[in-house]
This record gives C-alpha cells, structure tokens and sequence, in this order.
C-alpha cells in the first residue's frame, strides 16, 4: 500500500493503471489497451450524458454499482452491443477497479458493490466446421499455375495446419519457418503469446516449393505477402478464401450452402485433431488457447455430432406401460 497522506484522484489512478500498469508491469498489446481505452472513453461520456457528471469531476466512488450497471445495460440495448462485448467491458472496469483498491481504500466498499455485478450469461453458437472432403476441395481450389494461386495454396493450408488465427498466419516471415529435422512454425498470438506448431510434411513440401518460387527470399521478408510484397490484410484473406470456396463448390456442392471463414478453418483444424484422438490439452496449445476450458467447446461440438448419430438409430422395441398422473396432479398442472 502506497504511504501517502491523500488518495490519488481518480484521473491519476486511471492514468497510472494505463501507463505503470498495463503497460510497463502486465505489458499488455496495444489492442488490449485499445479495448480498455475504448471501455473508460465510453463510459465517462455515458456518466456526462446520463448523470451529469463531467470527466475533471469524477471520482473513484462514482463508479459503483449503479452507474456501472446502468452503463453496461445501455451498451446492449442503446448501442446493440452483444452479450460477449458487455462482459469485455465488465472485465475492463474490473481489472481497473482491482487495480484502484489498493490506492484508495475509502472506495473499497463501492468497489465491493461493483466487482459483484455478474457475467451475463448467454447461449454460445454451434461451432461449425468443415469436413475433410470439403476442407480438401478448398486447398486444391487455387489455380497452381499462378502466383496468387500458389501463395493462396500455402495460406490456405498453413491455415488449415496450424488452426492460426488471421493476424497470425499474416505475420509469420520466413524466419518463423523451421524445415528441417522436425518442421514447424512459431506464430506470434494474441497478448504476446508465442508458440511453435508442427508441420505436416505435406506443408513441408509446399513451403519448400514456395520458398524457391520467391528467391531470393530474406528471413525478415513475410512469408504471405500480397502483390506489393507487403503484408497482406485481413479482408485480403478473407477474398482469397471465398473466392477458393467458390471455385472448390463447383466439385463439392455442399460447400454450396455453407458459410467459410477463417475462422471456420480454425475449428476445422481442432475438430479433426480431436476426432483423430489428440488430447484436449495438446488441441488447446496447438491453437494458442490460454485455458483448456475454451478448448472444451470443440467437445461439446463433437458430443452434438454424436447426439445427432444416435438419433438417427431406432430405438429397440422394449414393453412397457404409459404413465397417468393422478387427476390432483393434472388440476395443478393446467393451473400454471
């Protein structure tokens, strides 16, 4: 506890939390301190417009219960907001709040309050992904004979090999690249986790191919770039794998009445791990995962697989006796 005769003002907390805290002590990416920005800019004009309460005035105790709830709610119903980003603007005031209990424990009992308000739960999607027919008619959809066609063959298989996000696959130069002995890739991830995957020798040979295709290639060149042997963009890869999707349709009609993103091939890639045996905990490093529990979710995805496997066998044909409830139960049934 810091020793000081008065409590820092809220504008000196907020301003310490960002610059001694995010950045210097938990060194945080520029886009999770973006997100934070975003989250405190939000709110203290929500606090000027709804409760009259300018920025140069706010102090610590004004962010309780109240404000915050009213602020969260108006993110979802004013500004459409889904239930996931609400939560990430829950945690953002969550880690400040933490962070300014230690400077001013006159506000540890309005903090108490705040930190209580709960995640607000919501139903997760099915997670869709691609079967092995279709995620093949996609990689061998690029024209071969082409520049673009061939780099789009290496993006989509890196992609498919190493369940990577966009913002990772864009970013690996050949430097990241190990060919030989055993074959990987170290892809830089999200809140500066790295990690080394593993290649498949299909994706060795490709790789090799391409990377005598682009001599003379330096090590801090990218390994995808575009026409201007720059970085390529997201929307960049997403065209190129729609139009890949497109081409493949034309010999794998269900592809027809899907919809593939990156991010399809990404739970592409952990479904088949996991339908091939890997274990839960090996799917979850693969994909840069901090907690196996979001790795989970790929189980329950395959469990509905199974779920709709079942379904379709008939039942055995077993005796039985159909259940009447007594009528007291009935009366007090229809009354509900």
């Amino acid at each position: 506890m810091p020793k000081s005769s008065s409590n820092p003002t809220f504008a000196t907390l907020l301003q310490r939390f960002f610059v001694d805290h995010l950045q210097h002590d938990r060194a945080l990416s520029p886009c999770t301190i973006s997100a934070y920005r975003d989250t405190f800019k939000l709110l203290l004009c929500f606090a000027e417009r709804r409760f009259g309460k300018k920025p140069a005035n706010f102090t610590l105790t004004d962010l309780d219960q109240i404000l915050v709830l009213a602020f969260l709610d108006h993110l979802e119903h004013d500004r459409n907001n889904t239930a996931r980003s609400r939560n990430a603007r829950r945690a953002a005031l969550r880690t400040f709040l933490k962070y300014a209990a230690h400077y001013d424990v006159t506000a540890l009992p309005a903090i108490e309050r705040t930190l209580e308000i709960p995640l607000k739960r919501y139903d997760r999607p099915m997670l869709g992904f691609l079967s092995r027919p279709e995620i093949e008619a996609i990689l061998a959809a690029p024209n071969p004979h082409t520049w673009t066609g061939q780099r789009d063959r290496v993006l989509l298989t890196m992609l498919y090999n190493t369940g990577a996000r966009v913002s990772e696959i864009i970013g690996v130069r050949f430097k990241d690249l190990v060919l030989e002995h055993a074959p990987s890739v170290h892809l830089y991830g999200k809140g500066r986790k790295d990690r080394a995957v593993p290649l498949w020798s299909t994706t060795t040979s490709l790789l090799r191919k391409w990377k005598r295709y682009l001599i003379p290639a330096e090590d801090s060149d990218f390994l995808l770039p575009n026409r201007n042997q720059t970085k390529m963009t997201r929307s960049n890869v997403t065209q190129r794998l729609q139009r890949a999707v497109r081409l493949a349709a034309e010999k794998c009609p269900s592809l027809r009445q899907r919809v593939v993103s990156p991010h399809t091939i990404r739970h592409t890639t952990a479904m088949h791990l996991l339908q091939s045996g890997v274990d839960i905990t090996v799917i979850a490093l693969w994909l840069g995962h901090e907690s196996p529990s979001t790795t989970h979710l790929y189980i329950e995805a395959d469990l509905s697989m199974k779920q709709r496997a079942l379904n379709r066998l008939q039942p055995a044909k077993t005796g039985g006796f159909r259940y009447r409830p007594p009528e007291q139960l009935l009366r007090f049934l229809e009354s509900l």
